[in-house]
């Protein structure tokens, strides 16, 4: 405690870093459990997939948006994240992230700015992840791994902005799915040379190197400090490779008071 008898306040970075998972997550990683907690575990985490799928049912294709919570608004790469949101916007993309501050908060307002889809894809967190004030629509998860589903799902692009291991987590394990063929070689795009310069070396000096991937494989990611090549890039890519024009976007059946929104429609889906 300080001289008046108050706890010192912890910093942001402190509450992100000390605190265990969610009550769920910690049961779920214990070990095994009764087969009855088993097996309602498994019903949850299929609701919870079920509940996504049907409030993004009709988001269009989107471009998510991976990056830090940490950086406030006067940061440059708060700047550039809406920057970048607002031109995928504007290129008829819908906005995706994981609905928090920072990084995420910045793409979604850029959305926001020229009102364009913002969608948000939250998680619960031991402090707590409110979603951030520029959603349009969000969905609210207890697991990280039904997040990441859902939000590789809906995308035809990723872009990384800096982040830390949340955010390697996310752009890495697209990057193996693209890798094996798991999902569509859909554009990985790292934003900011000099953030990821030392990620990028460790790549060619050491994973190239030592066989643990092939050289190709680099090719599967893009990296720039300018977010208008980068969504230049995502706009060939989508056009040429997945056959999105801009237009209405899939029907919605009004008997269930479904919503769209307008942008870019896939033209092999129903």
């Amino acid at each position: 405690m300080d001289d008046q008898g108050k706890q010192p306040s912890k910093t942001q970075s402190d509450l992100w870093s000390k605190h265990p998972g969610t009550v769920d997550d910690v049961r779920f990683l214990h070990g095994p459990s009764s087969r009855r907690s088993e097996l309602w575990r498994i019903v949850g985490i299929g609701f919870e997939f079920l509940r996504a799928l049907r409030s993004l049912h009709f988001v269009g294709p989107c471009v998510t948006v991976f990056g830090s919570a940490r950086f406030g608004e006067d940061h440059p790469h708060y700047q550039t994240a809406r920057e970048l949101g607002r031109l995928i916007s504007e290129a008829g993309f819908t906005v995706m992230t994981g609905g928090g501050p920072g990084i995420m908060e910045a793409a979604n307002r850029g959305a926001r700015d020229v009102k364009g889809p913002s969608i948000g894809c939250n998680i619960i967190l031991p402090v707590e992840q409110q979603e951030n004030p520029y959603l349009d629509r969000f969905v609210t998860f207890k697991h990280f791994f039904v997040r990441k589903v859902i939000m590789t799902k809906y995308s035809y692009a990723f872009v990384a902005m800096p982040g830390g291991f949340g955010t390697l987590d996310e752009v890495f394990e697209t990057l193996t799915l693209i890798q094996t063929g798991i999902i569509k070689q859909f554009p990985v795009i790292f934003v900011g040379k000099d953030y990821w310069a030392p990620i990028i070396g460790f790549i060619n000096e050491t994973l190239i190197p030592e066989e643990t991937i092939s050289p190709k494989d680099l090719e599967l990611l893009h990296i720039t400090d300018d977010p208008e090549e980068a969504v230049r890039w995502i706009v060939a890519e989508a056009k040429d490779s997945f056959g999105l024009s801009k237009g209405v976007r899939r029907s919605r059946w009004k008997i269930f008071f479904e919503k769209g929104l307008n942008g870019f429609r896939n033209n092999h889906s129903g």
